[in-house]
């Protein structure tokens, strides 16, 4: 991703050699200014065309569907704009189908241990990929969906902190100036190439269509026995984090307070006291949103 380019140069022309850069790399780019927004205003702005244009009528100013890979298409967008001294990489298009995680800074838990408290309790890990940096300290995780699932864009619904770039979004690139500084790749991370989504973070950023969980005894239907005999094999080490992962997905199927006292059962019979059983239950019923 790093780009040799002279400090002399203006800010658009620096932000023009990233962008080619990065278009070299397969990602569609286009131009942002300061404040990280399209640079160039929508040509139906005045009603001369349909506010729903997607960029068919050939005209540029419509921000991230203006975003291409054509190097010549890419200087184009940047004479149009010489103010930009940014560029947006669209996410959800081939070839790599970008999903951008957002880790922003904000009051609270730090937003990276939120991302690793929600690995924990979906047991998946974040491989090595791309990672950008803001000016204010967040962290831009990119990695990459299957073509065929649309991952939505969304604002602190995974935890707080954390939103998601996907089809119809845009991260900023690194090499990017805003008002605040300049994004940049965590060293190390630059020449990598995004990594696939976990399969089970996936789930949760792009869950399938009528996935809704049918009614019944939670503690009797499949997936609660699943989860109660998921508890019951755990091995000494991991007792406690099983059963803390599958009180979460009770609760988050809506089984919890059926399930509860399974569970309990089933983590005390690997040898954990039943009071530690409870707290780590009641944990995870706050956590999901659930009074214990």
């Amino acid at each position: 991703m790093a780009t040799t380019v002279r400090h002399t140069a203006s800010p658009s022309a620096l932000a023009l050699a990233h962008a080619l850069s990065a278009a070299a790399r397969g990602l569609a780019v286009f131009p942002l200014t300061r404040g990280k927004l399209p640079a160039l205003r929508s040509p139906h702005r005045d009603g001369s065309g349909p506010s729903h244009c997607r960029g068919a009528c050939g005209r540029p100013g419509h921000g991230v569907h203006d975003a291409t890979t054509d190097p010549h298409r890419i200087r184009a967008l940047f004479r149009a704009a010489p103010w930009s001294t940014g560029y947006g990489i669209a996410c959800g298009l081939a070839p790599h189908h970008l999903i951008g995680v957002d880790l922003d800074v904000t009051p609270g838990p730090e937003p990276s241990a939120a991302l690793r408290e929600l690995a924990l309790r979906h047991l998946f890990s974040i491989p090595d990929t791309v990672v950008v940096v803001t000016p204010r300290g967040g962290r831009h995780v990119w990695l990459t969906g299957p073509p065929d699932r649309i991952v939505p864009n969304s604002a602190g619904r995974l935890a707080p902190g954390i939103d998601v770039r996907g089809t119809g979004g845009y991260l900023v690139g690194p090499g990017s100036r805003s008002q605040d500084g300049v994004y940049s790749a965590v060293p190390g991370t630059a020449h990598l190439a995004p990594a696939p989504c976990p399969p089970a973070l996936l789930r949760i950023l792009a869950p399938p269509r009528g996935g809704h969980r049918s009614q019944g005894s939670a503690a009797g239907d499949a997936a609660g026995r699943g989860l109660v005999h998921f508890v019951l094999a755990a091995h000494a080490g991991q007792r406690n984090t099983r059963l803390f992962w599958a009180a979460c997905r009770a609760y988050e199927t809506g089984g919890g307070p059926e399930l509860r006292e399974a569970l309990v059962e089933a983590a005390v019979r690997t040898g954990l006291a039943e009071r530690e059983c409870r707290a780590t239950v009641a944990s995870a019923a706050r956590l999901t949103g659930n009074r214990p």
